[in-house]
Protein backbone atom coordinates (compact mmCIF):
# COMPACT_ATOMS: atom_id res chain seq x y z
CA UNK A 1 0.00 0.00 0.00
CA UNK A 2 1.01 3.67 -1.08
CA UNK A 3 2.26 5.79 1.88
CA UNK A 4 0.03 8.74 2.57
CA UNK A 5 2.28 12.21 1.67
CA UNK A 6 2.79 13.15 4.86
CA UNK A 7 3.90 9.84 5.83
CA UNK A 8 6.46 9.65 2.77
CA UNK A 9 7.87 13.26 3.89
CA UNK A 10 8.66 12.39 8.04
CA UNK A 11 10.21 9.34 6.62
CA UNK A 12 12.47 10.93 4.86
CA UNK A 13 13.37 13.50 7.77
CA UNK A 14 13.87 10.90 9.72
CA UNK A 15 16.17 9.14 7.37
CA UNK A 16 14.34 6.25 6.47
CA UNK A 17 13.25 4.78 3.20
CA UNK A 18 9.65 5.65 1.51
CA UNK A 19 7.82 3.70 -0.92
CA UNK A 20 9.01 6.64 -3.39
CA UNK A 21 11.07 9.93 -3.41
CA UNK A 22 8.47 13.01 -1.81
CA UNK A 23 8.15 15.67 -5.14
CA UNK A 24 6.82 18.58 -4.34
CA UNK A 25 6.31 22.21 -5.64
CA UNK A 26 7.49 25.42 -3.82
CA UNK A 27 4.92 27.89 -4.50
CA UNK A 28 5.50 31.20 -2.76
CA UNK A 29 2.66 32.19 -0.52
CA UNK A 30 2.55 35.74 -2.26
CA UNK A 31 2.47 37.25 -5.64
CA UNK A 32 4.22 35.09 -8.34
CA UNK A 33 3.17 31.89 -9.98
CA UNK A 34 0.14 31.89 -7.54
CA UNK A 35 -0.79 34.83 -8.87
CA UNK A 36 0.17 33.95 -12.51
CA UNK A 37 -3.25 31.42 -11.61
CA UNK A 38 -5.50 33.93 -9.71
CA UNK A 39 -4.55 37.34 -10.46
CA UNK A 40 -7.83 38.68 -8.84
CA UNK A 41 -6.97 36.83 -5.64
CA UNK A 42 -6.24 39.54 -2.86
CA UNK A 43 -2.17 39.09 -1.96
CA UNK A 44 -3.10 40.18 1.46
CA UNK A 45 -5.94 37.14 1.92
CA UNK A 46 -3.04 34.84 2.64
CA UNK A 47 -5.43 31.71 4.10
CA UNK A 48 -7.15 31.95 0.94
CA UNK A 49 -3.71 31.95 -0.80
CA UNK A 50 -2.31 29.16 1.20
CA UNK A 51 -5.52 27.14 0.41
CA UNK A 52 -4.99 27.55 -3.14
CA UNK A 53 -1.26 26.28 -2.89
CA UNK A 54 -2.94 23.43 -1.40
CA UNK A 55 -5.36 22.60 -3.94
CA UNK A 56 -2.73 23.13 -6.93
CA UNK A 57 -0.43 20.83 -5.68
CA UNK A 58 -3.21 18.57 -5.49
CA UNK A 59 -4.43 18.87 -8.66
CA UNK A 60 -0.26 18.45 -9.73
CA UNK A 61 -0.76 15.03 -7.79
CA UNK A 62 2.43 16.55 -5.92
CA UNK A 63 3.57 15.80 -2.40
CA UNK A 64 2.23 19.20 -0.84
CA UNK A 65 5.08 20.78 1.38
CA UNK A 66 3.42 24.27 2.60
CA UNK A 67 5.57 26.84 3.55
CA UNK A 68 4.37 29.07 6.09
CA UNK A 69 5.87 33.13 5.70
CA UNK A 70 2.88 35.68 5.26
CA UNK A 71 0.14 36.33 7.58
CA UNK A 72 -0.81 37.20 11.08
CA UNK A 73 3.29 37.06 12.40
CA UNK A 74 3.57 40.98 12.81
CA UNK A 75 6.41 42.11 13.64
CA UNK A 76 8.73 39.32 12.83
CA UNK A 77 7.14 39.24 9.23
CA UNK A 78 9.01 42.36 8.45
CA UNK A 79 12.44 41.84 10.58
CA UNK A 80 12.25 38.24 8.72
CA UNK A 81 12.73 41.09 5.80
CA UNK A 82 15.37 43.24 7.28
CA UNK A 83 15.79 45.66 10.25
CA UNK A 84 14.44 46.40 13.40
CA UNK A 85 11.22 46.06 14.83
CA UNK A 86 9.26 49.42 14.36
CA UNK A 87 6.22 48.15 14.17
CA UNK A 88 5.71 48.90 17.60
CA UNK A 89 6.73 51.98 20.16
CA UNK A 90 7.49 51.91 23.92
CA UNK A 91 8.64 54.48 26.30
CA UNK A 92 12.07 53.93 25.47
CA UNK A 93 11.43 52.32 21.77
CA UNK A 94 9.93 55.71 20.32
CA UNK A 95 9.18 55.02 16.40
CA UNK A 96 8.34 57.61 13.80
CA UNK A 97 8.00 56.26 10.51
CA UNK A 98 7.37 58.31 7.58
CA UNK A 99 6.07 56.27 3.65
CA UNK A 100 6.60 57.80 0.88
CA UNK A 101 5.11 56.31 -2.63
CA UNK A 102 6.70 56.66 -5.90
CA UNK A 103 5.53 54.47 -9.11
CA UNK A 104 5.67 51.12 -8.06
CA UNK A 105 7.73 51.55 -4.92
CA UNK A 106 6.83 52.70 -1.52
CA UNK A 107 9.69 53.34 0.71
CA UNK A 108 8.77 53.43 4.46
CA UNK A 109 11.91 55.54 6.54
CA UNK A 110 11.55 54.61 10.38
CA UNK A 111 13.39 56.67 12.73
CA UNK A 112 13.85 55.73 16.15
CA UNK A 113 14.38 57.35 19.74
CA UNK A 114 15.83 55.40 22.39
CA UNK A 115 17.43 56.94 25.87
CA UNK A 116 20.63 56.31 24.32
CA UNK A 117 20.80 57.12 20.93
CA UNK A 118 18.56 57.33 17.81
CA UNK A 119 18.41 54.50 14.82
CA UNK A 120 17.24 54.88 11.55
CA UNK A 121 16.45 52.57 8.67
CA UNK A 122 14.27 52.55 5.42
CA UNK A 123 12.21 49.93 4.23
CA UNK A 124 11.29 49.80 0.51
CA UNK A 125 7.91 47.68 -1.10
CA UNK A 126 8.48 47.33 -4.87
CA UNK A 127 5.50 45.92 -6.54
CA UNK A 128 6.59 43.91 -9.34
CA UNK A 129 3.24 43.05 -10.84
CA UNK A 130 -0.29 43.58 -9.29
CA UNK A 131 -0.29 40.90 -6.90
CA UNK A 132 3.25 40.31 -6.44
CA UNK A 133 5.60 41.88 -3.88
CA UNK A 134 9.31 42.17 -2.99
CA UNK A 135 10.41 43.53 0.24
CA UNK A 136 13.89 44.75 1.03
CA UNK A 137 15.55 47.08 4.06
CA UNK A 138 17.61 49.20 1.29
CA UNK A 139 19.15 51.22 4.12
CA UNK A 140 20.19 49.08 7.28
CA UNK A 141 20.15 50.52 10.92
CA UNK A 142 23.37 49.46 11.87
CA UNK A 143 26.88 51.05 11.27
CA UNK A 144 28.58 50.62 14.75
CA UNK A 145 29.14 48.70 18.44
CA UNK A 146 27.10 51.36 19.98
CA UNK A 147 24.02 50.55 17.73
CA UNK A 148 24.04 47.09 18.85
CA UNK A 149 23.68 48.03 22.60
CA UNK A 150 20.90 50.26 21.69
CA UNK A 151 19.13 47.62 19.88
CA UNK A 152 20.12 44.74 22.68
CA UNK A 153 18.62 47.48 25.48
CA UNK A 154 15.95 48.79 23.83
CA UNK A 155 14.13 46.81 20.73
CA UNK A 156 10.49 45.56 22.50
CA UNK A 157 10.60 41.72 22.52
CA UNK A 158 8.52 39.20 21.11
CA UNK A 159 4.75 40.19 21.86
CA UNK A 160 2.89 38.28 24.42
CA UNK A 161 0.34 37.03 21.68
CA UNK A 162 2.65 35.98 19.28
CA UNK A 163 2.66 32.43 20.04
CA UNK A 164 -1.49 32.66 19.96
CA UNK A 165 -1.35 34.10 16.48
CA UNK A 166 1.09 31.79 15.03
CA UNK A 167 -1.10 28.95 16.49
CA UNK A 168 -4.83 30.28 14.92
CA UNK A 169 -2.47 30.86 11.62
CA UNK A 170 -1.65 27.16 11.67
CA UNK A 171 -4.67 25.47 12.42
CA UNK A 172 -6.48 26.03 9.33
CA UNK A 173 -3.90 24.93 6.91
CA UNK A 174 -3.19 22.07 8.99
CA UNK A 175 -7.58 21.01 8.80
CA UNK A 176 -6.99 21.83 4.96
CA UNK A 177 -3.75 19.65 4.15
CA UNK A 178 -4.64 16.77 6.33
CA UNK A 179 -2.14 13.55 5.27
CA UNK A 180 -1.47 15.37 2.01
CA UNK A 181 1.66 16.34 2.89
CA UNK A 182 3.65 18.74 5.60
CA UNK A 183 3.24 22.03 6.85
CA UNK A 184 6.92 24.04 7.45
CA UNK A 185 7.05 27.52 8.36
CA UNK A 186 9.60 29.98 8.07
CA UNK A 187 11.64 30.62 11.23
CA UNK A 188 14.20 33.39 11.25
CA UNK A 189 17.01 32.86 9.17
CA UNK A 190 20.51 32.21 10.24
CA UNK A 191 22.39 34.38 12.20
CA UNK A 192 24.39 35.44 9.56
CA UNK A 193 21.64 36.24 7.79
CA UNK A 194 19.63 37.94 10.49
CA UNK A 195 23.15 39.99 10.63
CA UNK A 196 22.71 41.00 6.99
CA UNK A 197 19.31 42.66 7.06
CA UNK A 198 20.80 44.78 10.03
CA UNK A 199 23.84 45.98 8.47
CA UNK A 200 25.18 46.78 4.92
CA UNK A 201 26.38 43.44 3.87
CA UNK A 202 29.30 44.48 2.27
CA UNK A 203 30.62 45.59 5.47
CA UNK A 204 29.69 42.29 7.33
CA UNK A 205 31.57 40.39 4.51
CA UNK A 206 34.75 42.44 5.70
CA UNK A 207 33.76 42.54 9.35
CA UNK A 208 35.49 39.41 11.10
CA UNK A 209 38.50 40.74 9.45
CA UNK A 210 38.42 44.17 10.40
CA UNK A 211 36.58 44.37 14.03
CA UNK A 212 36.27 40.41 15.11
CA UNK A 213 34.67 41.52 18.60
CA UNK A 214 32.14 44.12 16.90
CA UNK A 215 31.37 40.73 14.07
CA UNK A 216 31.18 38.56 17.25
CA UNK A 217 28.90 40.95 19.28
CA UNK A 218 26.77 41.50 16.08
CA UNK A 219 26.57 37.26 15.68
CA UNK A 220 25.76 37.11 19.55
CA UNK A 221 22.47 39.62 18.69
CA UNK A 222 21.41 38.05 15.63
CA UNK A 223 21.01 35.01 18.09
CA UNK A 224 19.75 36.40 20.86
CA UNK A 225 16.55 38.43 19.16
CA UNK A 226 15.08 35.39 17.33
CA UNK A 227 15.59 33.19 19.90
CA UNK A 228 11.74 33.55 21.03
CA UNK A 229 10.65 33.76 17.62
CA UNK A 230 11.99 30.38 16.90
CA UNK A 231 10.55 28.76 19.52
CA UNK A 232 7.25 30.44 18.82
CA UNK A 233 6.63 29.67 15.39
CA UNK A 234 7.71 25.96 16.49
CA UNK A 235 5.01 25.65 19.07
CA UNK A 236 1.92 24.73 17.07
CA UNK A 237 3.48 21.28 15.63
CA UNK A 238 4.28 22.25 12.20
CA UNK A 239 6.54 19.85 10.77
CA UNK A 240 9.68 21.24 9.77
CA UNK A 241 11.18 24.84 9.90
CA UNK A 242 12.89 26.59 6.85
CA UNK A 243 16.12 28.75 7.48
CA UNK A 244 17.55 31.24 5.87
CA UNK A 245 21.48 30.50 4.92
CA UNK A 246 22.04 31.88 1.53
CA UNK A 247 23.93 35.33 2.87
CA UNK A 248 26.70 33.27 3.72
CA UNK A 249 27.21 31.46 0.50
CA UNK A 250 29.96 29.47 -1.17
CA UNK A 251 31.58 32.55 -2.57
CA UNK A 252 33.29 32.99 1.41
CA UNK A 253 34.83 29.49 0.99
CA UNK A 254 34.85 26.90 3.16
CA UNK A 255 37.28 28.17 5.27
CA UNK A 256 35.95 31.23 5.90
CA UNK A 257 32.98 29.91 6.47
CA UNK A 258 33.90 26.97 9.28
CA UNK A 259 36.12 29.94 11.10
CA UNK A 260 33.93 32.35 11.41
CA UNK A 261 30.57 31.25 10.40
CA UNK A 262 29.71 28.14 11.47
CA UNK A 263 29.52 27.50 15.21
CA UNK A 264 27.23 30.65 15.11
CA UNK A 265 24.27 28.63 12.49
CA UNK A 266 25.26 25.57 14.43
CA UNK A 267 23.97 26.53 17.58
CA UNK A 268 20.69 28.36 15.85
CA UNK A 269 19.77 25.07 14.71
CA UNK A 270 20.17 23.47 17.89
CA UNK A 271 17.92 25.95 19.20
CA UNK A 272 15.46 25.48 16.40
CA UNK A 273 15.64 21.87 16.50
CA UNK A 274 15.30 21.49 20.43
CA UNK A 275 11.82 20.06 19.79
CA UNK A 276 12.89 17.73 17.78
CA UNK A 277 11.10 19.70 14.82
CA UNK A 278 13.97 18.78 11.83
CA UNK A 279 15.10 21.99 10.16
CA UNK A 280 16.01 22.80 6.46
CA UNK A 281 19.16 25.03 6.22
CA UNK A 282 17.92 27.19 2.71
CA UNK A 283 20.82 28.01 1.01
CA UNK A 284 19.39 29.45 -2.84
CA UNK A 285 22.73 30.24 -4.31
CA UNK A 286 26.32 29.12 -4.69
CA UNK A 287 26.86 26.13 -2.18
CA UNK A 288 29.37 23.49 -3.32
CA UNK A 289 32.19 24.42 -1.18
CA UNK A 290 29.99 24.29 1.56
CA UNK A 291 28.31 20.75 1.23
CA UNK A 292 30.73 19.26 3.04
CA UNK A 293 31.03 22.14 5.59
CA UNK A 294 26.90 21.82 6.51
CA UNK A 295 27.70 18.06 7.69
CA UNK A 296 28.83 20.25 10.84
CA UNK A 297 25.62 22.01 11.66
CA UNK A 298 23.72 18.76 12.75
CA UNK A 299 20.42 20.11 10.55
CA UNK A 300 18.23 17.70 9.36
CA UNK A 301 18.27 19.33 5.64
CA UNK A 302 19.31 21.34 3.26
CA UNK A 303 17.61 22.58 0.11
CA UNK A 304 17.60 23.75 -3.11
CA UNK A 305 20.87 22.95 -4.18
CA UNK A 306 20.27 25.23 -7.33
CA UNK A 307 22.08 23.83 -10.37
CA UNK A 308 24.04 25.51 -12.94
CA UNK A 309 24.67 27.88 -15.60
CA UNK A 310 21.70 30.30 -13.52
CA UNK A 311 21.05 29.97 -10.95
CA UNK A 312 23.94 28.62 -8.22
CA UNK A 313 26.47 25.78 -8.71
CA UNK A 314 25.17 22.55 -7.41
CA UNK A 315 25.76 19.14 -9.29
CA UNK A 316 23.60 17.10 -7.95
CA UNK A 317 25.65 13.72 -8.63
CA UNK A 318 28.32 15.48 -6.79
CA UNK A 319 26.42 16.15 -3.86
CA UNK A 320 25.00 13.20 -3.25
CA UNK A 321 28.45 11.79 -3.40
CA UNK A 322 30.11 14.33 -0.61
CA UNK A 323 26.68 14.01 1.50
CA UNK A 324 26.58 10.26 2.06
CA UNK A 325 23.60 10.29 4.92
CA UNK A 326 24.69 13.19 6.85
CA UNK A 327 21.68 15.15 6.01
CA UNK A 328 18.59 14.95 3.60
CA UNK A 329 18.91 17.03 0.01
CA UNK A 330 15.95 18.78 -1.27
CA UNK A 331 16.00 19.63 -4.78
CA UNK A 332 16.81 20.49 -7.54
CA UNK A 333 14.87 21.10 -11.30
CA UNK A 334 15.77 24.35 -12.52
CA UNK A 335 12.82 26.49 -12.24
CA UNK A 336 13.40 29.01 -15.00
CA UNK A 337 15.96 27.57 -17.59
CA UNK A 338 13.73 24.39 -17.41
CA UNK A 339 10.46 24.96 -16.16
CA UNK A 340 9.15 27.94 -16.95
CA UNK A 341 11.92 28.76 -20.66
CA UNK A 342 12.44 25.05 -21.57
CA UNK A 343 10.03 23.14 -23.32
CA UNK A 344 7.99 20.06 -22.24
CA UNK A 345 10.54 17.76 -23.45
CA UNK A 346 13.47 20.13 -21.77
CA UNK A 347 11.67 19.29 -17.87
CA UNK A 348 11.12 15.90 -18.44
CA UNK A 349 14.91 15.38 -19.08
CA UNK A 350 16.04 17.49 -16.33
CA UNK A 351 13.45 15.92 -13.83
CA UNK A 352 14.48 12.29 -14.84
CA UNK A 353 18.07 13.36 -14.58
CA UNK A 354 17.65 15.10 -10.80
CA UNK A 355 15.67 11.70 -9.91
CA UNK A 356 18.59 9.55 -11.64
CA UNK A 357 21.38 11.26 -9.22
CA UNK A 358 19.06 12.18 -6.02
CA UNK A 359 17.18 8.86 -5.55
CA UNK A 360 19.61 6.11 -4.90
CA UNK A 361 19.59 5.44 -0.97
CA UNK A 362 16.77 7.77 0.04
CA UNK A 363 17.32 10.96 1.98
CA UNK A 364 16.19 13.00 -1.05
CA UNK A 365 13.36 15.30 -1.70
CA UNK A 366 12.29 16.16 -5.38
CA UNK A 367 11.27 19.93 -5.92
CA UNK A 368 11.79 22.68 -8.65
CA UNK A 369 14.92 24.88 -7.64
CA UNK A 370 13.22 27.52 -6.28
CA UNK A 371 9.42 28.85 -6.36
CA UNK A 372 7.76 28.78 -9.26
CA UNK A 373 7.95 32.32 -11.49
CA UNK A 374 5.29 34.14 -12.63
CA UNK A 375 4.60 32.90 -16.36
CA UNK A 376 5.51 29.21 -16.14
CA UNK A 377 3.43 27.43 -18.18
CA UNK A 378 0.94 24.84 -16.38
CA UNK A 379 1.74 21.82 -18.78
CA UNK A 380 5.43 22.48 -17.79
CA UNK A 381 4.55 22.05 -13.88
CA UNK A 382 2.68 18.80 -15.04
CA UNK A 383 5.26 17.56 -16.76
CA UNK A 384 7.67 17.78 -13.87
CA UNK A 385 5.44 16.31 -11.33
CA UNK A 386 4.47 13.27 -13.60
CA UNK A 387 8.25 12.69 -14.92
CA UNK A 388 9.12 12.92 -11.42
CA UNK A 389 6.86 10.32 -9.90
CA UNK A 390 6.73 7.93 -12.99
CA UNK A 391 10.33 7.36 -11.89
CA UNK A 392 10.42 8.11 -8.22
CA UNK A 393 9.28 4.59 -6.87
CA UNK A 394 11.71 2.26 -4.86
CA UNK A 395 11.46 -1.61 -5.60
CA UNK A 396 10.89 -1.93 -1.52
CA UNK A 397 9.38 0.91 0.43
CA UNK A 398 10.32 0.65 4.03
Amino acid sequence: MAMTSRERFLKVFRGELPDRVPVTLFIQDQGHFINQLYPEMDPWDFLNIQLKVIEISRQMGADVMVRLLFGTLEPFQWMFFGGLNVQESTDTWEVHTEEVSEGRTTVRTSTVRTPKGTLSQEFSIDRIRPGTLMYACTKKPVHGREDLEIIREYEPKMPTDFPSRVAERVRPIREALGDDGIIGIWAPHGPFNMASLLIDEQDLYALFYLDPECYADLMELSLERVRDYTRAVDAPGVDCLFIGGNVPGGFLGRKNYETYILDYERRHIQWAQARGTPAVYHNCGQIMNLVESYKQLGVAAVEPFSPPPQLGDAELDKVKALVGDAYVIIGGVDQILAIQNGTVDDVKRATEWAMEMGKPGGRFILQNADFLEYGTPIENVEAFVQTAIDHAWYETGG
